[in-house]
């Protein structure tokens, strides 16, 4: 006979991304009854990374639950590294998951307490808790340019890795990090790579240093392809249709056909504010940021947290990473239950310093 489901807690926390999981596990060491609801796997965001795509963020920055990313050289970690260290602490901690379950309503009743939908294969289910907090992340989906042809068997938002491309022309659009990654790897990988961005200049300040001095030696070179104040308005089977910019904004007037047999648009990502949305939060600006006392991560729904990168809406100029968003965790706790215990550890918090302690951050 199969064990029966657990659908009454005290909190609710809505996605498994590291930082979910890392509020889950300050939950568990807290004695805090709570289930943490992922609606694919987790470490989702991370899954649809590249192969061997490192992080940018060293070891330090990105370890959870004072609990050390080891590897064999001491470099940044791939992501396939991260999603088996994230395995790991839902192994270590036998965090009460729930896997494959969008949630898709939240609701505050009238006696306070929430009510939370999902809709796993087995049909929609139920819970119920006193607090819900919300660790959705910002890169839900990418960022459309909703033109013409965006959506051919050809073109994609996605980066599988360089061997796809190889001995082909691809055209890479962007100009930050993940562009100038995928433009320099699929170059080593035998494409022939043409970059597109829509500023006069690359700006090469916003792009990781590592990065930036390489494709600055491969574009004075002439090895990789540059198309400057320029983008894509018209996608077709075998050419790119681009529109000359002023400043970054699409000028009147002048275009040119690209030729190509594979489209790459590194335009970023969104966040889906919408279950926000829905449980009744307030969302400010085009960014959607949710409104949260800073304090607390209280949104303006009481009993209704924030954590993690969510709390950025869609970012632009990125402020929160895992790296700064592990102080989120004790602002919670201390607003559920009025202290931080000692049992909860969390990860380090400037790696600049190598070693902020934990018990700092509790005390602030």
């Amino acid at each position: 006979m199969s064990e029966k489901l657990q659908t009454e807690t005290e909190v609710i926390v809505v996605g498994a991304g590291p930082i979910g999981i890392e509020m889950a596990i300050a939950l568990k060491q807290a004695n805090v009854d709570y289930i943490l609801i992922e609606g694919r796997q987790i470490g989702d965001a991370i899954s649809r990374w590249p192969p061997t795509t490192y992080f940018f963020s060293t070891p330090e920055h990105v370890a959870l639950a004072g609990v050390p990313v080891h590897n064999l050289d001491q470099r940044n970690v791939s992501g396939e590294q991260y999603l088996a260290y994230l395995r790991t602490l839902v192994e270590m901690f036998d965090l009460n998951l729930r896997l494959y379950e969008p949630v898709t309503a939240v609701t505050r009743e009238a006696d306070g307490r929430f009510t939370v939908t999902t809709n796993p294969h087995r049909g929609p289910q139920t819970y119920r808790a006193r607090y819900v907090i919300m660790a959705t992340g910002g890169m839900a989906g990418p960022r459309l340019l909703n033109i013409p042809g965006e959506d051919l068997p050809h073109v994609s938002h996605y980066f599988p890795g360089p061997h796809p491309y190889f001995r082909t022309r691809v055209l890479i659009v962007g100009g930050k990090n993940s562009a100038a990654e995928a433009a320099l790897r699929c170059w080593r990988a035998g494409a022939q790579v043409t970059l597109s961005y829509r500023r006069p200049s690359l700006d090469f300040d916003r792009v990781k240093p590592h990065l930036s001095d390489d494709l600055a030696t491969r574009l004075e070179k002439g090895e990789i392809g540059y198309l400057p104040g320029t983008v894509p308005v018209k996608i077709t089977p075998t050419y790119v249709e681009l529109a000359a910019t002023e400043d970054g904004l699409t000028a009147n007037g002048h275009t040119i056909r690209h030729e190509t047999d594979f489209v790459l648009l590194c335009t970023g990502f969104t966040a889906d504010m919408s279950l926000f949305t829905n449980a009744g939060v307030d969302l400010v600006g085009g960014r959607q940021v949710p409104y949260f006392d800073p304090r607390t991560m209280e949104t303006n729904v009481p009993g209704l947290f924030v954590v993690g990168t969510a709390a950025g809406g869609t970012q632009e100029r990125f402020e929160y990473f895992i790296s700064t968003c592990h102080d989120h965790i004790p602002r919670i706790l201390k607003r559920i239950l009025g202290h931080v215990p000692d049992a909860v550890q969390l990860g380090t918090i400037d790696a600049r310093n190598n070693a902020v302690s934990w018990e700092e951050v509790k005390a602030n």
